[in-house]
Order: C-alpha cells, then sequence, then structure tokens
C-alpha cells in the first residue's frame, strides 16, 4: 500500500472513530434517559493494511473465528467457533477440505534465528483438533493435529502423519509419512494403521459436511430461526405412545432434520 492507500485508510479510521465519540457524546446529552448500544468490534475477515484475506466462497468460517492479514483459505475448507488465523507478518495457506476446529491458533514468523522465512502452510483434508496451536510451520495433505497439540517454528508434518492430542512438537521437527508423535517433547510412538489414515480422510469430510450445516444456519434471517422455535416447541414434549392410542401420527417437519451425511446411522437404523 502507498501513502496515498494509507492515508485514505486514516482517513476512514478517524470517520469510523468520530462517529462513535458523536454517539457516546448523544447518550451523555440524554442524562438518565440513555440507552448506550455496546458495539463489538470483532470483524471475521480483517484486512492489515493491503493484506487481506482471501476465502473460497464455499468455505465455512464461523462467526467468532478471526482471519487477519494474508491468510488464504481452500474450497469446502472450515476455520470453527473461536479459531484465529493471524497472518499479519508472513502468510498462511490452507488447501480445500481442511478443518481448523474450535478456539485453534495459526499465526506466522517472520524469521527464525536462522533468517527463514517461515509462513503456515496447511494441506488439503487436513483435520486439527480444538485448540492446537501452529505457528511458523508445514502440516501436508490428510495429515492429523490432535486436540491442544503445538507444533513449533519450522515443524514440518507429512502426508497421512499424526500429531497425538497435547503433543509439544519442538522446532523444526520433522514427522515422517505413516507415524504418530506424541508426548512433550514429541516423540515416535508407533506406525499408524490403515485403518488410522483412512480415518483421516474420513474426519475431514465428516467435517466438511457438518460445516454445511453450520454455514446454513448462520445464513438463517431472524423469521427463519423464530419459525423454527415455533416448531421445536411443538414438537418437543410428543409421547408416541400415548399418540399411537390415539391413532396420531405426527411427522417431524423437514426443517428440524438433519441431513444423512451429518448422521449416516440414521439411514441404517431406518432400513
Amino acid at each position: 500500500m502507498g501513502t496515498l492507500g494509507k492515508a485514505i485508510y486514516t482517513v476512514g479510521f478517524w470517520i469510523r472513530e468520530t462517529g462513535q465519540g458523536l454517539d457516546r457524546l448523544g447518550c451523555r446529552l440524554q442524562g438518565n434517559y440513555y440507552f448506550q448500544e455496546q458495539l463489538s468490534r470483532h470483524r471475521t475477515l480483517m484486512n492489515i493494511f493491503d493484506k487481506a484475506p482471501v476465502v473460497d466462497r464455499d468455505a465455512f468460517v464461523a462467526p467468532s473465528a478471526s482471519i487477519i492479514g494474508d491468510v488464504q483459505l481452500g474450497r469446502g475448507s472450515s476455520i470453527w467457533y473461536g479459531c484465529v488465523l493471524r497472518g499479519d507478518v508472513n502468510s498462511i495457506s490452507i488447501g480445500s477440505g481442511t478443518n481448523i476446529q474450535d478456539n485453534s491458533l495459526v499465526h506466522v514468523a517472520k524469521s527464525n534465528l536462522n533468517g527463514k522465512v517461515l509462513p503456515t502452510i496447511i494441506g488439503n483434508s487436513v483435520t486439527v483438533g480444538h485448540s492446537a496451536v501452529l505457528h511458523g510451520c508445514t502440516v501436508e495433505d490428510e495429515a492429523f493435529v490432535g486436540m491442544g497439540a503445538t507444533l513449533l517454528d519450522g515443524v514440518y508434518v507429512e502426508k497421512h502423519a499424526m500429531v497425538a492430542a497435547g503433543a509439544l512438537v519442538r522446532q523444526n521437527t520433522r514427522i515422517p509419512c505413516g507415524e504418530v508423535w506424541g508426548g512433550s517433547p514429541a516423540k515416535f510412538l508407533r506406525k499408524l494403521t490403515e485403518e488410522e489414515m483412512a480415518f483421516i480422510s474420513q474426519s475431514a469430510l465428516n467435517y466438511s459436511n457438518l460445516a454445511q450445516v453450520h454455514a446454513a444456519e448462520n445464513a438463517k434471517s431472524f423469521d427463519e430461526i423464530e419459525f423454527e422455535k415455533l416448531l421445536r416447541k411443538k414438537f418437543a414434549r410428543r409421547d408416541e405412545e400415548y399418540d399411537s392410542m390415539l391413532g396420531v401420527v405426527r411427522e417431524t417437519p423437514p426443517e428440524l432434520i438433519l441431513p444423512d451425511n451429518i448422521m449416516p446411522d440414521k439411514v441404517a437404523k431406518t432400513a
């Protein structure tokens, strides 16, 4: 961003601050009769000067998540509630079908002690568990990072590798394909089975399907939400035995039925 761009950005910031200042002044003039609405400064997508997030239209970003600066998010990926992806001093790249679960943190490093540039690169169909921390590292396709795990600068997780929950992976550690690493500091534990490798891919697909449901729910209007509240209230106290005695058949409205790809067991039970 050049000098002119920064000047325009600064003027825009002043105008917004002036508006909030006028609101506070008006509240004081109203005395005891005023109502002050607390405005949240949270922004799901936020620029850092000329660095702007690039999010695919089919990706899901939860309302309480924060994607800041030079971040690229691929098709079908999902960033869940409370996550922070901060691409300020370097870039973050996330492929397609990847899920970053609730309260996780992804950051970057401008450079390490050796002068190496350290962006964060996350491949396709990767699962990152709740409250994980990824800092200046690379995670290849179809890898798995467990809940609460920490990956420090320069860590490289190869395809079909797994970092166990709560693990602390030290700087510049490379986790080979098909291995499970865990502990603090993380060490090799064992080899992954074929079933576990298949689970990694399935986990990413499950979260991609689930993200579509959350995206649809977050996109609903106020009227749609209130209508579904009435439906849930109406069907909440249904007694099937009592209904059968009366010969009453009540069908659950389609608005309250989850898609088959979210509850795969439902089809089997019905059959």
